[in-house]
């Protein structure tokens, strides 16, 4: 059994950064909310029509995020906003979206109600050791393809639209292991992030970008 530090030290995923953000990282303040019909557009580019079209989709609110459709196909969308600025559209497949993604959405709804990025820190950890919160039981499959993304790095440097790309989550995966070494962020390779803890993922960018759908989205 890992230590329990090794899981604290991963906790704070932050998919939405490329590179992947550290505990400690992110920002606290309140995030400019989007239109909700802009939102669900945005959340349901992050991958193809066949992953997203019958997702649960969520959009952010005042203070948390709230279900905006309803998905069938066990599927979920959301659009993390790890920094204030930040526009980072994702999907998950089931076993992330009863995982890793209420974890993230916590994390931000916590520091969009202006909560340090410590306190964060600490209360997720705290929702982890409780079991408010599970790590993945099963592969996790993380999409990110919009091309209206907007990211940043861990030290709040502006990295753009950077590539499309996909996450695939293997528990304790190293680089070494899968012959990679420390490079990739040129988007020549896949990435390892978070090497050797629960919550290690293989990051693989793909070709193309996914616009986000033009016209009237449906609520339900």
């Amino acid at each position: 059994m890992r230590p329990l530090a090794l899981v604290v030290a991963a906790l704070a995923i932050s998919a939405a950064s490329l590179p992947a953000q550290r505990p400690g990282t992110g920002q606290s303040g309140r995030r400019t909310l989007l239109p909700r019909s802009r939102e669900i557009a945005l959340a349901r580019s992050a991958a193809p029509a066949a992953v997203s079209d019958s997702a649960t989709i969520y959009v952010l609110g005042q203070k948390d995020y709230e279900v905006a459709v309803t998905g069938t196909n066990g599927n979920a969308c959301f659009v993390d906003r790890d920094r204030v600025e930040t526009i980072a559209p994702h999907c998950f497949n089931a076993e992330g979206a009863a995982t890793i993604m209420p974890l993230e959405m916590h994390r931000i709804a916590l520091l969009h109600q202006e909560h340090s990025v410590a306190e964060t820190d600490r209360e997720i950890a705290d929702g982890l050791a409780s079991g408010r919160f599970r790590l993945p039981r099963r592969p996790v499959l993380s999409y990110m393809m919009s091309a209206d993304q907007n990211l940043f790095d861990d030290d709040g440097k502006p990295n753009g639209h950077w590539y499309p790309h996909l996450m695939l989550y293997i528990p304790y995966i190293t680089g070494a292991e899968l012959g990679l070494g420390k490079t990739g962020s040129d988007g020549k390779a896949a990435i390892v992030q978070f090497e050797g803890t629960p919550l290690a993922n293989v990051m693989i960018v793909v070709r193309d970008f996914l616009q986000p759908a033009g016209g009237s989205v449906t609520e339900r």
